[in-house]
Formats: structure tokens, C-alpha cells, sequence
């Protein structure tokens, strides 16, 4: 029998309103109605001290632990290398989370954000849990609500976490960068996984006057991500900003294979070697890496270390067959470049505008989105613009 949590429902709205996050009463009472618990079946995998994931299910912990472990908040892993649940091993175990129930602060930070009206529709990319789907739901009405994941399990746990909870909303299995177009137009098009670049045919499913709402890694980085919100115009066409940072997990379609082989093979032919103007680890920093995937969007940030125990960086192209290596000195830092483009002359140019220019965060950033390509730009900063035409 699962607890009551009726109580830790109301705690959480509370630590939401508290921080600013929950301002509107009808999100408030959508957050104390959904229980939490009810969509994290069969259980979650949690962090290890030695890098593994301990599985934790409700039917093999206490209540009442099972209730703190439901309302933290931070995300909770849900599955493993796209297929393991916690239900399926007993022992912690290695492996990358491909589906996980989000902190309750993103979650209802981007509902909030979709500025929803009674009446509204929204379509949502990427059901995960449902747990966003059910505050939507009970915010919206369950008949108003579209909901798409590609998983298959995870959909299907998804569907019946919905109904236990009693919202028999639309459910779809399939590709959510294709949304779903018998039931559009929609208001609102929202996004938990991110993309390189919002479908066009979001904007097309969307109504002229309504909201697109995702996370936007130009690059696939894990970090140097920015939740966009932009408006749908009459031409087909869209127009908004980067209304703050944003980490979610790519979209699978988009995931970026990680690379493999040895590194010093990949970078043993340089063209050019030299001092770097701009410390390459600036790119660890959240508007520096995203800036990076602007000034080249199919690069990778890989860390090592040599034998002499000396940190390497490198800036890796695959597709381009290009590279950019650092090496750490005792003054700074040494980067060699080779192949048919030179990515950290791209990349610090881009550094040293936005130095210049003040050191802007992400949400300075604008964007225009046309069926042929992404522009963005910073207002006043004409070295700060880009556009990514489609091939």
C-alpha cells in the first residue's frame, strides 16, 4: 500500500513557492494533487560514491524513506543504457540514465514559464515519467493534453502512472521531433529532452501567437545549454530568446555518439601550434561552452591526462576531420589545430567578443527560426551572430 503524501505534496509547493519558482495558484494546486511517487514506478537508480547506480524500488524500501526519496529535490534516474529498471538487478551497477523523473524546481520552472491559459493546448515532447504530463493535465484538463515519447516502455509506464493518478490524456509512442500533427494546432509546444535546433515542424503544429518551450544545445554538450521561448508568427516563422540555462538529456535521435579510438592518432598531424589567447578551460563555464557550439556546432570537449599527470583539452570536429589540442604549461596554455577548419580560431574569436562585450549570461541570446535556418544573435554585439542554415 502506498503512503499518503499529501503532506510532503504541500511541503514541496511550499520550498517551490518559497524559492520563486511557483507563483501561480493553479500551479500550486497542481503540484500538491500529483503524487510524485506514483511516477517513479518500478523504482529509481541512485548515485554511488563509486560511480555506480543503487536500484531503489517503493516495494523494497520503508514507507516513509520511500516518501523522502520521491519529494527531493533533484532528478531521479529511472532507467539505464536504454532499457534497465530498477526492478531488474539487485546490486548497484554501472551505466548511462537515458530516462529520469526531473527536479520538481525545472519542472515546474518551464510550466510556469509556458504562461498557460484555461482552454489552452499543449503538446509535450518527451513524456519521460508523466509526471509533468499529470501537472499539465490537471492545469490544462486531460483532453487538452498531448504527450509523445519514443521509448516504448518508458511511455508505457508513463500511461499507466497517468491513469493510477486519473488523467486519461492523450498518450503517444513515436518520434516527438515529429510532434503530432492530427492533433494540432496547439498553444503551447513543450520539450524535456534537448535539441539541437527546434523542428520545424513544431512551429508548423503550433498556432500563430503560441509558445515553443525547449532546451537548446546547439552543439549536443551536456552543459552550455539554454531553455528557448520563442513565439510563433503568422509567416511560419519564430522569434524569442534564451530566457535562462537549461540541462536536459538529447533527444535520442540527436544523442552524440561519444568518441572512441586513440586520441593521439586523432590529433598526430597539426597545421599550426601556438600560445592560446583565451584559456580553453573557460569552456567548462556555462555561457563559454555555449558560445562554443554557436562558433562550431559539431565539436566535442574532451578531458585528459597525460602520463606527466598535465590536463589536455581537446575540441574535436569527427565530421570535419578537424581537432584543436591543449596542452597546460606552467604560463598558460598550448593549442596545436589541424584539418580543414581551424575550430578554436572560430571558438576564441567568439570568446573574445563576448569578453568585449561584457561578459553577457545566455539569456541575452536571441533567435529566429525560419524553415531554412536558426539565427542568433546578442543585441549590440554585432561579432555575437550566428546562423545555422539547414543542409
Amino acid at each position: 500500500m502506498m503512503p499518503d503524501t499529501a503532506s510532503d505534496r504541500r511541503a514541496l509547493a511550499d520550498r517551490l513557492q518559497e524559492s520563486g519558482v511557483l507563483t501561480h495558484p493553479e500551479w500550486r494546486a497542481a503540484v500538491e494533487a500529483v503524487p510524485r511517487e506514483l511516477f517513479l514506478q518500478p523504482g529509481v537508480f541512485l548515485p554511488t560514491d563509486v560511480g555506480r547506480w543503487l536500484p531503489v524500488t517503493a516495494f523494497g524500501t520503508g514507507p516513509k524513506e520511500w516518501s523522502e526519496i520521491a519529494y527531493r529535490d533533484e532528478s531521479l534516474v529511472t532507467q539505464l543504457d536504454g532499457h534497465l529498471t530498477a526492478d531488474r538487478t539487485a546490486e548497484p551497477v554501472p551505466g548511462v540514465p537515458t530516462s529520469s523523473s526531473t527536479t520538481p524546481v525545472t519542472v515546474v520552472g518551464m510550466v510556469e514559464a509556458l504562461d498557460v491559459e484555461d482552454g489552452h493546448t499543449a503538446l509535450e515532447i518527451g513524456t519521460g515519467t508523466g509526471y509533468s504530463t499529470a501537472l499539465m493535465c490537471h492545469r490544462l484538463g486531460e483532453d487538452n493534453v498531448t504527450t509523445i515519447e519514443v521509448d516504448p516502455g518508458v511511455a508505457a509506464r508513463a500511461d499507466a502512472a497517468l491513469e493510477a493518478a486519473g488523467y486519461s490524456t492523450w498518450t503517444v509512442t513515436g518520434d516527438g521531433l515529429l510532434g503530432h500533427p492530427r492533433r494540432a494546432p496547439y498553444d503551447r509546444v513543450i520539450a524535456t529532452c534537448a535539441v539541437r535546433r527546434i523542428p520545424h515542424t513544431w512551429v508548423r503544429q503550433t498556432k500563430p501567437g503560441g509558445t515553443i518551450l525547449t532546451t537548446l544545445a546547439p552543439g549536443s554538450w551536456a552543459y552550455g545549454t539554454g531553455l528557448a521561448k520563442v513565439t510563433v508568427n503568422e509567416d511560419g516563422t519564430a522569434e524569442g530568446r534564451i530566457i535562462g540555462e537549461s540541462s536536459f538529456m538529447q533527444a535520442r535521435s540527436q544523442a552524440v555518439v561519444p568518441l572512441a579510438g586513440d586520441l593521439s592518432a586523432r590529433t598526430a598531424y597539426a597545421d599550426s601550434e601556438r600560445a592560446a589567447k583565451v584559456p580553453p578551460a573557460l569552456l567548462e563555464e556555462w555561457m563559454p561552452a555555449f558560445l562554443a557550439q554557436l562558433a562550431a556546432p559539431g565539436a566535442q570537449l574532451v578531458h585528459a591526462t597525460r602520463g606527466d599527470g598535465h590536463r589536455q583539452l581537446y575540441v574535436f570536429d569527427a565530421d570535419r576531420e578537424s581537432f584543436a589540442a591543449f596542452t597546460e604549461n606552467g604560463s598558460g596554455w598550448t593549442v596545436r589545430q589541424g584539418g580543414p577548419v581551424a575550430l578554436w580560431d572560430d571558438i576564441q574569436r567568439a570568446l573574445i567578443a563576448w569578453h568585449d562585450a561584457g561578459r553577457p549570461d545566455v539569456s541575452a541570446m536571441r533567435l529566429r527560426i525560419t524553415p531554412r535556418s536558426h539565427m542568433y544573435w546578442i543585441d549590440g554585439s554585432p561579432a555575437l551572430r550566428w546562423e545555422h542554415r539547414l543542409a
